[in-house]
């Protein structure tokens, strides 16, 4: 292990990350009881600029006043381009109480785009004598963000995670999509011809390297890694296989664009119980070899090291973090 250590986030479970326009109270008071890991109330993409003034209004009304139980709370602000973006985040903190548990910062391109609104933050928190200190959500969606990822995951000790997000990216690389997220039919692979002639067809995944590069970043500075939204609500197969891919590669949630979604990102980010189970074997398992100066062991005819137990700790502790949420949640 390096002598470098990286700080490690405030924990949450962060499965499902649910998107609420801030322009549909309703819809906010639905999003409130929904359960949802994460609730992130928009101000920016999903609320038309006409109704900005009053979607910020009903943001902080909902702040106030909606029971959201255990699901951590986000607003994602305005770009740093726009002219919203100052008001959403001194209004949402001077008026919103204390409910508030991050900010999501949109098309972050610079590590220079988090220190100013953490310069803000902190100047608000000082002035009201806020408690809480608020987190920051980043999404990576830009060129100029995906080339400086490393930098923004290291740029506030108020990170928290950091989110992919799909269509935006695809829009400022000049991908060959108009879709949000999900595979592309022209991004094969074709095999060499068979003795017949005949060639197969591989399907990649266009978003691999990003999704992983994400990961790299947000690990490397101990932050969740958040993979972004699933435009087709109506593909519950798709924005499974595409959850799955991404925890695969180290996300630990997803968007939910619909309420639909929820339990389809939860399954997919839930440690599956048989590893956990094993991961709880793995580390009795060294324990007592330890206890007899044995380094490593095998285990269901596999080898077991330090290495080992660290994959082992990671994954009991996720499943302890999300079993601490529920039985709370149990007894609301």
């Amino acid at each position: 292990m390096s002598f470098t250590l990286s700080r490690r986030a405030v924990p949450r479970v962060n499965r499902c990350e649910l998107a609420v326009p801030g322009s549909q109270p309703k819809m906010m008071e639905k999003a409130a009881a929904s359960g949802a890991d994460v609730i992130f109330l928009d101000l920016e993409d999903a609320v038309a600029p006409d109704d900005k003034v009053v979607a910020r209004a009903n943001i902080i009304k909902a702040l106030r006043t909606l029971d959201f139980g255990e699901s951590a709370v986000s607003v994602r602000i305005n770009g740093l381009d726009t002219h919203y973006m100052y008001r959403d985040v001194v209004d949402v903190l001077e008026q919103g109480g204390d409910r508030l548990d991050m900010i999501m910062i949109p098309k972050v391109g610079t590590p220079s785009d988090v220190y100013a609104v953490d310069m803000m933050v902190t100047q608000i928190e000082t002035a009201i004598g806020r408690k809480k200190q608020i987190g920051f959500e980043l999404i990576i969606e830009t060129a100029l963000g995906m080339q400086n990822v490393e930098a923004i995951a290291a740029a506030s000790p108020r990170n928290e995670s950091l989110h992919f997000g799909v269509a935006d990216y695809a829009a400022s690389t000049g991908a060959r999509t108009t879709v949000i997220g999900g595979p592309n039919r022209d991004y094969v692979v074709l095999t060499d011809p068979a003795a017949d002639g005949s060639r197969q067809t591989h399907w990649g995944d266009m978003w691999h390297y990003a999704i992983a590069r994400v990961v790299v970043a947000a690990r490397a500075n101990g932050l969740r890694a958040i993979d972004g939204p699933f435009g087709d609500i109506a593909d519950a197969d798709g924005f499974r296989a595409q959850a799955m891919r991404a925890a695969t590669l180290g996300c630990e949630g997803k968007w939910a664009i619909h309420p639909s979604q929820i339990a389809l990102a939860n399954e997919a980010n839930n440690p599956p119980a048989k590893e956990v189970d094993r991961a709880r074997r793995i580390l009795a398992a060294m324990k007592e070899a330890q206890a007899q100066g044995r380094g490593a062991i095998t285990l269901d005819g596999r080898m077991i090291d330090a290495a080992s137990v660290r994959q082992a700790e990671v994954m009991v502790a996720k499943a302890e973090l999300i079993g601490a949420k529920a039985n709370r949640a149990g007894r609301a």
